[in-house]
């Protein structure tokens, strides 16, 4: 059921300011020359953050000082990275940002996989939605960030519930109202609408010849990990079975 109530007033294109300022370009620094040497910044650990923050600072000085915070105890090779992609996932950018990016990943993916928090690896592939170099890693990219958004949505909601990313629901505490505008309902314990999402991004990661194997390390990521929305379905049904069988 539905009514002609708005949940974005003035409809999804009401939407459209607010996404516009986020993308506001970062001005007040520059960044390092095309052929900067990324193994004498992988050398260079990054300096403690001083807090409280300094004043007079400009907008990419204010983005170093918080990425100071969130990268303790990496190097300056990270603090790139993470610029970067400050810069690139806004409208306007220094003009050497996305050849470096991309020279950054093709140079130095190996250890950029090992090294870069997850929370990193994920910005990484969304940015590559808009700056890849082929149609494939364009197209996988923007899938990879909808899968990661969508999963944002739903986990901050089930944080409201109370319940805690590693409890599963109880199958018998499903609500049966119809699903929203008018979708077929999923059935946990015997549906593949997961290998529908999921199996296409690992296939199509095959052909994507720059962001394949960063695709591959999160959706591993993501296959391993005990908190997400997968896993507490796996959860629900191997309790099923067990119920099934006795």
């Amino acid at each position: 059921m539905g009514d002609k109530t708005e949940t974005f007033p003035g409809g999804i294109a009401s939407l459209l300011p607010q996404y516009q300022k986020r993308r506001a370009m970062l001005t007040g620094g520059g960044l390092p020359p095309a052929d900067v040497e990324f193994k004498t910044l992988a050398a260079m650990p990054l300096p403690a953050q001083v807090l409280p923050r300094p004043d007079g600072l400009t907008r990419v000085e204010k983005k170093r000082h918080m990425l100071l915070g969130e990268l303790a105890g990496q190097n300056e090779l990270a603090m790139l990275h993470g610029l970067l992609i400050s810069h690139l996932r806004k409208h306007t950018y220094p003009d050497g940002a996305p050849a470096l990016f991309l020279r950054l990943w093709a140079e130095e993916e190996a250890w950029l996989l090992e090294h870069l928090p997850t929370r990193w690896l994920i910005s990484a592939v969304i940015t590559f939605a808009e700056h890849g170099q082929t149609e494939a890693d364009r197209n996988l990219a923007a899938r990879m960030n909808m899968l990661f958004s969508l999963m944002k949505i739903y986990e901050a909601e089930r944080a409201f519930s109370g319940r805690p990313p590693h409890e599963p629901f109880r199958t018998q505490d499903r609500d049966k109202s119809p699903m929203p505008m008018g979708m077929k309902d999923f059935s946990v314990l015997q549906g593949d609408l997961e290998a529908h999402l999921l199996a296409p991004l690992w296939r199509d990661a095959e052909n994507a010849p720059n962001i394949g194997t960063l695709a591959r390390h999160l959706l591993t990521k993501l296959n391993t990990d005990d908190s997400t929305v997968f896993r507490r379905f796996a959860t629900m049904r191997e309790r099923a079975a067990k119920l099934g069988s006795t």
